[in-house]
């Protein structure tokens, strides 16, 4: 018999599927992480005290970069997207 598949029911274990978002702040002048904000079941890695290292890491699991935006005079945003 062939079942359907149902899609929407929460389980636990189950992969989240979906678009996720990740924001790294970043001092561009010293090269150090300020703040990462991530969506609630966004996949992570452990994060750097070093900027370049930290954009690697997320880089290298699969995000990709969306955009980056100064926020004053020493820092810049990234923003990174899973799919």
């Amino acid at each position: 018999m062939n079942y359907p598949r149902i899609s929407n029911r929460s389980q636990i274990g189950t992969a989240w599927v979906g678009t996720h978002i990740v924001l790294i702040r970043c001092n561009y002048m010293n090269n150090q992480v300020v703040a990462v904000f991530k969506s609630d079941h966004a996949p992570f890695e452990p994060t750097s005290n070093n900027c370049a290292e930290t954009l690697s890491r997320y880089i290298s699991i699969g995000y990709t970069l969306i955009g980056a935006y100064p926020l004053d005079d020493k820092e810049v945003q990234y923003v990174l997207q899973y799919r």
